[in-house]
């Protein structure tokens, strides 16, 4: 789509005002750039690239800015991405090392966020698909039930179930091990469809108790501490692209809290293979030509559970920014792997 010399041009003036903050004219990339060009050449480029959508024209310069477009193209195939040297990742490592996971997933966003100055974001884990391992009934009182619920991953959830009937402790054991003998192992959805079935071999009390049970261990399963855990959005206040602005920064603050286009994207980058960057306005998710947000999937034991990211204004250091993000994924998957 573009030729050698507009490439150039293009990832010379993205660089600089990456760097500046500052709209580039034609004499600064003439410098810059180290293309033996007329200023003149130079303007009909810049043109050219303008007319494509590439970069734009402020109206208090005459020098240009990048647009999410020309962004998208620099970090597509321009953009020179520098890796970390040893030391930076072995102090990386120092600070992911294994210990309690949800320890290890907010150290990952508070560390993607002073590395970079900008909002660090991790996704928690997925549950295993809401599958249980155990279930057990207790009797509490007359037609006060207490359920526990052992989910595939080792969380522990106690319900308290009212029923129309007292159950004797006799009968609910016999419905616990009712449903580990026929159901653990499986997700809570796939019971509701298996015991329209299986139940109409057990009497109406014990159905109405089953039924019961997988309402509140549903319920108890999906509940959350944090879909996500998120990290100097603070940081966010003082960049000056953005600062200024305070309908954007509203709009931003606005979308942390509702969470929902957050997690779209968060799981939209988890099915993505390694790195992925979502620039400005150009996706649903991040509808503010401000921001960029930059992420990457990381696992457990080889399975891909969550996503790390940063958050920050569409002028950041992708260079640097790319690889820090990239590095967290790799050395949080090995930390919970490791755990």
């Amino acid at each position: 789509m573009l030729d050698q010399r507009a490439q150039l041009l293009l990832k010379t003036l993205v660089e600089r005002y990456i760097s500046d903050g500052q709209p580039v004219g034609s004499r600064t990339l003439s410098k810059q750039s180290g293309l033996d060009l007329s200023p003149a050449t130079i303007r009909n480029v810049m043109a050219d690239l303008e007319e494509m959508g590439f970069i734009a024209s402020p109206h208090t310069s005459a020098g240009r800015i990048p647009t999410p477009r020309g962004y998208r193209v620099f970090v597509d195939t321009l953009l020179t991405v520098q890796p970390l040297d040893a030391l930076q990742v072995h102090r990386l490592e120092n600070q992911l090392h294994p210990s309690d996971p949800q320890k290890l997933i907010t150290s990952a966003s508070k560390l993607l966020s002073d590395l970079t100055t900008f909002a660090g974001i991790v996704m928690t884990p997925k549950r295993r698909s809401d599958a249980f391992r155990h279930i057990e009934f207790l009797r509490l009182s007359d037609k006060r039930i207490l359920l526990i619920l052992v989910s595939a991953d080792e969380n522990v959830q106690n319900r308290i179930i009212f029923t129309d009937r007292d159950f004797s402790a006799s009968e609910l054991v016999e419905a616990g091990n009712f449903f580990n003998q026929h159901y653990a192992g499986c997700t809570l959805e796939e019971v509701r469809h298996k015991m329209q079935a299986e139940l109409q071999k057990l009497h109406r009390d014990m159905s109405t108790l089953m039924t019961a049970a997988v309402e509140a261990g549903g319920e108890a399963l999906s509940e959350r501490a944090e879909d996500y855990v998120l990290s100097g959005e603070r940081n966010l206040l003082h960049v000056d692209d953005v600062s200024s602005n305070m309908a954007s920064l509203r709009k931003l603050f606005d979308a942390f809290e509702q969470k929902t286009g957050l997690l779209q994207l968060l799981d939209v980058s988890q099915r993505a293979q390694g790195v992925q960057i979502f620039i400005g306005g150009e996706s649903s998710q991040v509808p503010l030509d401000e921001f960029s947000i930059v992420t990457a999937p990381y696992e457990v034991d080889g399975r891909i559970v969550g996503t790390v990211g940063v958050i920050g204004p569409t002028r950041m250091a992708y260079e640097r920014v790319i690889p820090i993000v990239d590095i967290t994924a790799k050395l949080l998957s090995s930390a919970l792997s490791y755990h």
